[in-house]
């Protein structure tokens, strides 16, 4: 597998910097040279600023993971213990991201899938118990580290043209946009009612009436100008003084959450309410460790739902990552000619790993994140970044209450910041060759649309094959894609099988 040396970083965008020279490292230490930061044209201290970056914009995992599980019961009518969630995510998220970092070495974090989460809770979980659940996530994590491990995986991704990898990497910019947008509360799903036909609309009626609303858009506005200025560390430097403004602002305004007493409350803060806590320390409870069962679901809910279930998982968690790991190394200049970053199998090994020790520790499939691209865009560019990030997460596992004071309106101005850095690769795409342009444009509106990586993925896969064969061009298509291109079309229709077998 070659490995990435002509390496571009982007430090034009954020830092005035001069970059060595890649390949080359003037460090006489062994971290460096581990880490290849100097070769890959940063420093310690990006790579610090990276770390701290990527882990604000992701540390909400550790409250909304245990939310998402912990609101669901399983076919025994049982609950998972949201502190124990909380803490399991934050150990798992910690240690995969550490582990990323040095048998990857590369600046991708880790933590509980999102989505995910959502079909272990609510789909497959109501049909058999925790445990059975959770030996489903385990098992598909076995399956893709096996994929990993003979190649295919790799073999798979090398298959993807070039430009449907950078359209990738350009779609899960514009999706990272729209989270960012909607967790601010800056975009709304318009509720279902008469002679509405607008999805979605700005603020509240059209209006941006709410002050969490405006701490966005103001901490949006002060990061752009320190982008444009760039100066270094603007995106975390826009994190923490969206989150002080507020903390201010709550303690004046007495705004509250964005459910209070289960009824909606359209003008309160999104996930955290932005207050300093009474306590800085918890005990971490880690009992949910090791409560998972291989086999108990093939007996309680039946062989074919069980495949179906790993399938889907399968399907999820292989293309997610793939199109991570591109946007990650596109945004960074860590890719090579082939759009391949470097040691990628590796990448997905870990990956792989991180899979199935969500499941064994009850917080589902743990999966690579895009927030990392906020860390990359701080300067961050190899595994070092890592080492921060995933310690930050252990440390959460201890600091609980202090993860809980940043808000998504404050977090989500890193994620719209990245999303316009990422865009800026659509101009590599030739939008004059109908047989690319048409699965790049899939690829990159079906994502944000659809809230998912691996729909625009299949979407662009499948039109790609579809095209090249009305073209006839069938012999230009990998045989691989063919394969992948039948997977996606069972993906797609897994709602109708689901229905006719079971």
């Amino acid at each position: 597998m070659p490995r990435a040396r002509s390496y571009t970083p982007r430090e034009d965008l954020m830092d005035n910097a001069p970059t060595k020279p890649a390949g080359r490292s003037d460090a006489g230490n062994a971290f460096d040279r581990y880490f290849e930061i100097t070769a890959r044209g940063s420093t310690l201290g990006r790579e610090v600023r990276g770390g701290l970056a990527t882990f604000f914009t992701m540390a909400y995992i550790v409250v909304l993971n245990p939310l998402i599980l912990g609101n669901a019961v399983d076919g025994d009518g049982a609950r998972l213990a949201i502190p124990a969630l909380a803490a399991a995510t934050a150990l798992v998220a910690g240690v995969m991201t550490i582990l990323m970092g040095v048998v990857g070495r590369f600046p991708l974090a880790l933590a509980a899938g999102l989505g995910v989460n959502a079909l272990v809770a609510f789909e497959i979980a109501p049909q058999m118990t925790w445990a059975d659940a959770m030996g489903l996530v385990v098992i598909e994590g076995v399956i893709i580290a096996v994929l990993v491990l003979t190649g295919l995986r790799t073999a798979v991704f090398r298959a993807v043209p070039t430009q449907l990898k950078t359209a990738i990497g350009v779609g899960i910019g514009l999706f990272l946009t729209i989270i960012g947008l909607v967790d601010a509360g800056f975009v709304r799903r318009i509720p279902d009612v008469a002679n509405t036909t607008v999805p979605v609309g700005l603020g509240i009626g059209g209006k941006l009436v709410t002050w969490p609303a405006l701490v966005f858009v103001l901490g949006l506005l002060v990061t752009l100008v320190l982008v444009v200025r760039r100066v270094r560390g603007a995106i975390l430097i826009g994190i923490l003084a969206s989150t002080v403004l507020a903390i201010v602002v709550e303690a004046i305004a007495k705004v509250g959450p964005s459910v209070v007493d289960g009824k909606p409350n359209p003008a309160g803060w999104s996930l955290n309410v932005p207050a300093l806590p009474d306590r800085v320390a918890d005990t971490p409870d880690l009992s949910l460790l090791g409560q998972f069962d291989l086999l108990g679901s093939w007996q309680r809910a039946g062989v074919l739902v069980a495949i179906m279930f790993v399938f889907t998982l399968l399907i999820t968690d292989f293309f997610d990552t793939m199109g991570t790991m591109v946007a990650v190394g596109q945004e960074g200049g860590l890719l090579d000619e082939e759009k391949m970053p470097p040691r990628t199998r590796e990448i997905l090994l870990v990956d792989s790993i991180a899979a199935a020790a969500g499941g064994a520790a009850s917080t589902s499939s743990n999966t690579s994140y895009i927030e990392s691209a906020a860390g990359v865009a701080e300067g961050a560019r190899t595994g070092a970044a890592n080492l921060v990030t995933g310690g930050l997460f252990l440390l959460a596992m201890f600091l609980a209450p202090l993860v809980v004071v940043v808000p998504f309106e404050a977090a989500s101005v890193a994620l719209v910041i990245v999303g316009f850095l990422m865009m800026t690769a659509v101009k590599t795409i030739d939008w004059n060759d109908y047989e690319i342009a048409i699965p790049a444009f899939l690829t990159i509106v079906l994502m944000p649309f659809t809230y998912s990586i691996s729909n625009g993925i299949g979407a662009g896969v499948i039109s790609y094959v579809l095209v090249k064969v009305a073209r006839g061009k069938a012999r230009e298509v990998h045989p691989l894609l063919y394969g992948v291109a039948a997977l996606f079309v069972l993906y797609f229709l897994r709602g109708p099988i689901e229905t006719v077998l079971f």
